[in-house]
């Protein structure tokens, strides 16, 4: 019995340092750097097994032992599964820093970014001309529920997917901006504020602006005065199309749309826009001042003004810089001539615009013939809206309009 106990013994002291000596060697044989030369992507699918992985794996240059592969994830399962994934392995990577990279699941991110101001429609056109998301979106989100951004996500992951992280993002913001809004702000809904943002985020792309620029509004709001703003014109004309391919007309001007806020009082019925969180914390606080206009001056911003005298002026200045840029550069796009009755301006969504008794316009030459110098209107020159030619406006005294109506 006794030699049988030591016999018993010596295998058992013997198969222990067989496994040690195995798993010492597997250890070392697994941290080996391994065959890969370069540093690859391998886009590792759903619902395969280990053995499919290792195969994979040998089959893209990144390891060379396939059993040895499956039997050091078997002794590190308990750290965790294999992840499905598009991954990034190292050149010389070894078949243990390859169980890590798929355990710990740090798949490629790629990234998406919606710039701020874009509609719905073209929100989503970008994101289905993106290669890499998969699937279909079921409908165009209405306008101004999206939050511009730059999102990341991981191969395989939908379109819609993404859309409703925009989606979500943009209510959570809206909802943190809301809580902390000025208290005697003339709006009176979440909505209402993504409304006004929308307007500023077209009517300015710059950071020192936004707050001006919505104190603006906030101002003429108050005061019971049209925003007429460019923008809204340009959306009431092609809505979720974003623009308008050619500058606007002078008899738009006055063509009654929902949006057009030349023609209606207070806020249109909804967005123009999908605007940043810049543009919606503008408009939640906007600049304490007395400005009721702003008009270009030439260099990318605004000048503002609190009286229409001083917006005349500001006005006329503009004038004079949009006919030396239309005398000195060269047209870069052709139109039709106007049809009779019709003059054609210039205001483009894209650049912003003045609230006043006039709209501005962009400073881009026109021409009704290619080769020609044309010269660039703001969207009011010319037509009873034109702020030069009102002499009869009053400013200190409030203008009488009809209430705003609910939203």
């Amino acid at each position: 019995m006794l030699s049988a106990l030591s016999g018993f013994l010596t295998f058992f002291v013997v198969v222990a340092i067989g496994l040690v000596v195995a798993i010492v060697f597997i250890e070392k044989q697994a941290t080996e750097p391994g065959p890969l030369p370069a540093d690859k992507v391998v886009l590792v699918p759903k619902n395969v097994g280990t053995s499919d992985i290792a195969a994979l794996l040998k089959r893209e240059g990144v390891i060379n032992q396939t059993f040895l592969f499956e039997l050091q994830a078997f002794i590190s399962r308990q750290r965790g599964p294999l992840k499905a994934g598009e991954f990034l392995f190292k050149a010389r990577t070894s078949i243990e820093q390859a169980i890590d990279t798929l355990i710990s699941g740090k798949a490629i991110l790629h990234t998406v970014t919606i710039p701020e101001g874009l509609t719905s429609e073209q929100i989503v056109q970008r994101i289905r001309d993106n290669e890499i998301l998969t699937g279909e979106i079921g409908e165009i989100p209405r306008e101004g529920a999206l939050l511009p951004d730059t999102y990341k996500f991981e191969r395989g992951e939908t379109r819609q997917q993404v859309v409703n992280r925009m989606q979500r993002a943009q209510r959570d913001l809206l909802n943190q901006i809301w809580t902390r809004r000025a208290s005697d702000l003339p709006i009176k809904t979440p909505q209402e504020l993504v409304i006004l943002a929308s307007i500023v985020e077209k009517e300015t792309g710059r950071a020192d602006e936004r707050t001006r620029v919505a104190g603006v509004f906030i101002n003429r709001l108050g005061k019971r005065m049209k925003l007429q703003s460019d923008p809204t014109i340009v959306y009431g004309l092609v809505g979720g199309k974003g623009t308008l391919g050619r500058g606007i007309l002078r008899t738009e001007i006055e063509k009654p749309t929902p949006y057009n806020t030349y023609v209606i009082e207070g806020l249109p019925p909804g967005p123009i826009a999908n605007p940043g969180r810049a543009a919606l914390e503008a408009v939640a606080n906007p600049s304490r001042t007395k400005d009721l206009y702003f008009v270009a001056d030439g260099t990318g911003g605004h000048v503002f003004a609190e009286t229409l005298e001083q917006h005349n002026r500001n006005v006329q200045r503009w004038r004079q810089i949009e006919k030396a840029r239309a005398e000195t550069a060269p047209v870069d796009r052709v139109e039709p001539p106007p049809t009779p009755g019709e003059t054609r301006s210039d205001a483009s969504p894209a650049v912003p615009g003045a609230p006043a008794q006039a709209g501005t316009a962009a400073a881009q030459p026109q021409s009704a013939a290619a080769g020609a110098r044309g010269r660039a209107f703001d969207a009011s020159e010319g037509t009873p809206r034109d702020p030069l030619r009102n002499r009869s406006f009053d400013l200190n005294s409030t203008k009488t309009v009809p209430p705003l109506r609910a939203q």
